[in-house]
């Protein structure tokens, strides 16, 4: 597989935002797994925010895939979809 032949500062801002998108999911994840054992607790205002925040800049990602993922009660798949999908874009870009 080549690499896209695009300019190298495009190349590397693109790199950056998939960077970004990646620890947003890790840290949404991670949190949700906080909040479902009962570490984090929503009624807290500052975890209600940061929560509240995640989903909403996630869900244009997670929407999408939530139509084409089929549903699975108790398990969210699409943080895992949308990881691999970083993952290809990422080695469609670098040709790795």
């Amino acid at each position: 597989m080549t690499a896209l032949a695009l300019p190298y500062n495009l190349l590397m801002a693109i790199d950056l935002l998939l960077q970004l998108v990646w620890y947003v999911i890790l840290a949404h994840v991670i949190m949700s797994w906080l909040i479902g054992f009962q570490v984090l607790n929503l009624r807290q205002p500052f975890v209600a925010q940061v929560w509240y925040f995640l989903n909403r800049a996630l869900e244009p990602i997670y929407g999408p895939l939530r139509r084409i993922i089929p549903a699975t009660p108790g398990l969210d798949l699409t943080p895992l979809v949308a990881f691999f999908i970083i993952i290809l874009l990422r080695r469609l870009l670098f040709g790795l």
